[in-house]
């Protein structure tokens, strides 16, 4: 029987949601099954599945020894990042042309070329699903770290 979840709030189980998402599509990028995935990590298919759901049960070892198989890696951040840093750092305005992901988002915006960096976050979270995060170079990821820092109180809305 799996052990009793801690008490989480709602950023919590938001953000292990969203970690267990991005799991599941890295696995389902590879072609590799659930069963082959949790033999690998050395788990029961059982505990993958209840990783890709986000479940905060599991622990910690079995998230890394599942991150591992699949070839991720976590990075970590600090969450208190001054947001009026940020928010200097930001553009006033940001070209769809320089990142491939937020312009393949923004499709239906016909011949615009620049949006707000408060429109920018608003489409980044609306259709983060569409998002490939793998694809994002490192100049786009920090785009989003910017926009959550400033204009997201430090949570990707998702």
């Amino acid at each position: 029987m799996p052990a009793r979840a801690p008490p989480t709030g709602r950023y919590v189980d938001a953000r292990l949601a969203a970690l267990g998402r991005r799991i599941r599509a890295r696995r389902k990028g590879l072609g590799v099954s659930a069963v082959a995935a949790a033999e690998a990590a050395g788990m029961s298919r059982v505990t993958l599945h209840r990783i890709e759901k986000g479940e905060p049960s599991v622990a910690m070892g079995a998230y890394m020894a599942l991150l591992a198989a699949l070839g991720l890696d976590m990075e970590l951040r600090e969450a208190s990042r001054d947001a009026s840093e940020a928010a200097a750092r930001l553009p006033a305005v940001i070209r769809l042309a320089n990142y491939p992901e937020l312009r393949r988002i923004a499709w239906q915006r016909r011949r615009v070329e620049t949006v707000t960096p408060k429109e920018a976050l608003a489409l980044y979270e609306r259709n983060w699903r569409h998002v490939d995060a793998e694809a994002m170079d490192s100049r786009e990821r920090e785009l989003v770290r910017l926009l959550v820092d400033a204009l997201g109180g430090s949570r990707l809305l998702v």
